[in-house]
């Protein structure tokens, strides 16, 4: 799935906490034409980035609640037109699915998708054919810092105008998994089962909050591509 940006931003800044989270991040929005950096360094953003120059930042779950608050206050301010996204889970191809899903909402669609939960499947409507991909991602490790995960290319191909349906393999868990939708260059995003409580309660509420493990700094910049 190497849909790029029809409408290329001029930045998306990531900001969360694992090193090997944002830096495959990184690469993969990168990789699909976009302009992409990332930080942990939460109270050095607006010292280390242009918020005027920023158009979409990711929060990621483990981002101290206070910070984050202070942050889209700041950048709100310096640059009304930002877009924010709290990420979904700690795994880089879905973090670039929902920029994906952001930078796409204005494009033509050819169709419309939806999650069917009680199927376990992804309903697709096309107005006519087209190139439809169906990516899953599911954790696989919840232990901070480095949270590890599985991704699958569950169908790709070009299909008919029409009502489609595309199972999900049993395999994908009902927790912690997510899924993603290309129909032409339109993305969607979808929860397939949500991140466990015992994950989404290890969120600080301020930066003071020591309760997780210290991590390696990480603060890229677009001349390290």
């Amino acid at each position: 799935m190497n849909t790029s940006p029809k409408n290329e931003p001029g930045r998306v800044l990531v900001i969360g906490r694992s090193p090997s989270v944002l830096l495959a991040a990184v690469d993969i929005l990168r990789a699909k034409g976009y302009s992409a950096d990332a930080t942990n360094r939460f109270d050095k953003v607006l010292d280390d980035y242009d918020a005027a120059d920023i158009d979409i930042v990711v929060f990621g779950g483990m981002v101290p609640a206070d910070a984050k608050g202070h942050l889209r206050e700041a950048v709100s301010a310096r640059n009304p037109d930002v877009t924010f996204i709290q990420g979904l889970a700690g795994i880089a191809g879905l973090i670039a699915a929902q920029v994906q899903a952001a930078t796409s909402a204005g494009t033509p669609e050819s169709g419309r998708a939806a999650y069917d939960a009680a199927q376990r499947s992804v309903r697709l409507t096309l107005d006519d054919s087209a190139t439809v991909a169906v990516e899953a991602w599911w954790g696989t490790s919840f232990v901070p810092p480095e949270p590890k995960s599985a991704s699958e290319l569950v169908f790709h191909g070009r299909l008919d105008a029409g009502t489609h349906t595309i199972p999900l393999p049993d395999h994908v868990p009902p927790v912690a998994s997510f899924a993603a939708v290309t129909v032409g260059s339109s993305v969607q995003v979808f929860t397939v089962g949500a991140m466990p409580d015992a994950v989404t309660r290890l969120a600080p509420a301020s930066a003071a909050d020591d309760r997780l493990p210290q991590v390696g700094r990480v603060t890229t910049g677009t001349d390290d591509r």
